[in-house]
C-alpha cells in the first residue's frame, strides 16, 4: 500500500469509455485514496457509486442526460467519415478545448490533487492537466490510436501492413490524416495551450507525449501484439465488469449489444431481431440508456431490455452480435465468446478487424439485410473455428491480466 493521495479525474459522457475509467477510480478509492471526478452531470450517479466526489462541467460542453436529444457530437448524423471527424472536432474535442482546460485548472486551484487523470480523447482536459504542474496521466479505454511502428492508421479497419507496398500504404494514409484531419485541429489545441501558459505543440497527438503516463485499457495482444510499455505508454489491460447502470440477470445463447450512446441504431437492431426470430436460439438485446426497448418489435425468442449483466450472459452465451465497440468486443473475447461485428463508425471497424485477424470474429456491413444477418448468425453459431479462436483469445487476455496495472501505474505517480 502506497501513501494515500488525491486524484482528479477529468472525463466525459463517452458511452463505453466512461465505465472503464470509473472502475479505476473505484479501485483507487478502495485502496484508501481520495478521488474527484470532473465530468458531465449525466455521470454523477455512477461517479458517486464509485465512491468519488463529483463536480460537473459548467462552461465546457456537457450532457445532463443520456437521451439521444442530449447528444453533443451526433457523429451518426454525418454522411462521411470526414464529416463525423469534423463534428467531433468542432463540438467537443478541439474547438472547445480551452473551456475544458480552464475548468480543469480552476478545479485544481480550488482543491489540489497529486495526480490529474484525463480521458485520452478529451484534449482540452489533457491541456488543463499539464497546466496544473501536477503529475499527469491519460486513460485510453480502447485500442491505441497513437502512431507506432507497424500500427496501421486508426479508424479505417485495417490490418498491419505487410511488405513494402503495405508500409507505403501506411505512410500515405498517415500523411493524408495529418493533412485532412489533424492539421485542422492544431490551432484550437494551441490556442487552449496558450491560454493556460503552455508552449505550442507541433502535432495534436504530441499532447499525449506531454503527460507522465498514457494508460491503454485493453489487451496489448489484442492491439496487434503491441509492446506492453513504450515511452510513456503502458498497456494496463481491459476492464471487464458491468457498468454501474447495468442491471438484471438473463440467460441467452446470443447477446446483441450495440452502442450505449445513440448512433441511429434502431433500424439495424430491428433487422437483427427479425433475423433471430426463426432461429432455434434464445437471444437478448440490450439497448442501453440511449434507446427505449419499446422502440423495437420483439420476437418470442428475443428479449429486449434496457440493460442486463453482460458478465452473467457471457458466461453462458455462444455468440455476441455487436457494432464492434471496444468494451463489448474485448469482454466477449475475454469470456471466450465469438463476435459478429457490424461496424457503424468510430473505432468499431478497427475492433472488428482485430477480432477477425485472431480468428474469433466475423464482420458484416451495417446495411446488411435481415436474410444476410440470419445466415451470418447461423454460420457463426456453427463455426468450430470461431469457437477455437475465442478460446485462444480468452487464454491470451487472461495471461496478461496479472495484478491491477492501472491502479499501480497511477499510484506510482504519487
Amino acid at each position: 500500500m502506497t501513501t494515500s493521495g488525491r486524484f482528479l479525474f477529468a472525463t466525459w459522457e463517452g458511452g463505453g469509455t466512461a465505465p472503464p475509467e470509473l472502475a479505476v477510480a473505484a479501485r483507487l478509492r478502495a485502496r484508501g485514496h481520495t478521488v474527484e471526478v470532473l465530468a458531465d452531470p449525466s455521470i454523477e450517479r455512477d461517479a458517486r457509486a464509485a465512491g468519488a466526489e463529483f463536480t460537473p462541467w459548467r462552461a465546457a460542453p456537457h450532457r445532463a442526460t443520456r437521451t439521444p436529444e442530449s447528444e453533443i457530437i451526433g457523429d451518426w448524423k454525418a454522411r462521411t467519415p470526414l464529416g463525423a471527424f469534423a463534428r467531433a472536432r468542432d463540438r467537443h474535442a478541439f474547438r472547445p478545448a480551452a473551456l475544458f482546460a480552464r475548468e480543469v485548472r480552476a478545479r485544481f486551484a480550488e482543491k489540489r490533487a497529486d495526480v490529474v487523470v484525463a480521458d485520452a480523447l478529451l484534449f482540452g482536459a489533457m491541456v488543463g492537466a499539464e497546466a496544473t504542474g501536477a503529475r499527469t496521466a491519460a486513460l485510453l479505454p480502447m485500442t491505441s490510436f497513437l502512431p507506432a511502428p507497424g500500427r496501421p492508421p486508426a479508424g479505417l479497419g485495417l490490418r498491419p501492413a505487410r511488405g513494402p507496398a503495405g508500409r507505403a500504404r501506411d505512410r500515405v494514409l498517415y500523411a493524408a490524416g495529418d493533412a485532412l484531419l489533424w492539421r485542422s485541429c492544431l490551432g484550437y489545441l494551441n490556442h487552449a495551450r496558450r491560454e493556460v501558459g503552455l508552449a505550442p505543440v507541433a502535432h495534436p497527438l504530441d499532447q499525449h507525449a506531454r503527460l507522465d503516463r498514457v494508460l491503454v485499457q485493453t489487451s496489448a495482444w489484442f492491439d496487434w501484439d503491441a509492446p506492453r510499455a513504450r515511452g510513456n505508454v503502458r498497456y494496463v489491460g481491459p476492464e471487464l465488469g458491468d457498468p454501474a447502470w447495468a442491471a438484471g440477470l438473463d440467460d441467452a445463447d446470443v447477446l446483441v449489444a450495440f452502442s450505449t450512446t445513440f448512433m441511429g441504431q434502431t433500424a439495424i437492431l430491428q433487422r437483427i431481431v427479425d433475423a433471430l426470430a426463426p432461429l432455434p436460439v434464445r437471444a437478448i438485446v440490450t439497448t442501453g440508456p440511449s434507446l427505449e426497448p419499446s422502440a423495437l418489435r420483439a420476437a418470442p425468442n428475443v428479449t429486449v431490455r434496457a440493460s442486463a449483466s453482460h458478465a452473467a450472459i457471457l458466461a453462458r452465451a455462444s455468440l455476441v452480435v455487436t457494432h464492434g465497440g471496444h468494451g463489448t468486443v474485448i469482454r466477449a473475447l475475454a469470456s471466450g465468446v465469438p463476435v459478429l461485428c457490424m461496424p457503424m463508425g468510430r473505432d468499431q471497424g478497427d475492433n472488428a478487424a482485430r477480432a477477425e485477424a485472431i480468428g474469433a470474429g466475423a464482420t458484416l456491413p451495417a446495411h446488411a439485410s435481415t436474410r444476410r444477418i440470419r445466415r451470418a448468425i447461423a454460420r457463426a453459431l456453427g463455426s468450430a473455428a470461431l469457437k477455437d479462436g475465442a478460446r485462444r483469445a480468452k487464454e491470451r487476455i487472461a495471461a496478461e491480466r496479472t495484478g491491477d496495472a492501472a491502479v499501480e501505474e497511477l499510484e506510482g505517480l504519487l
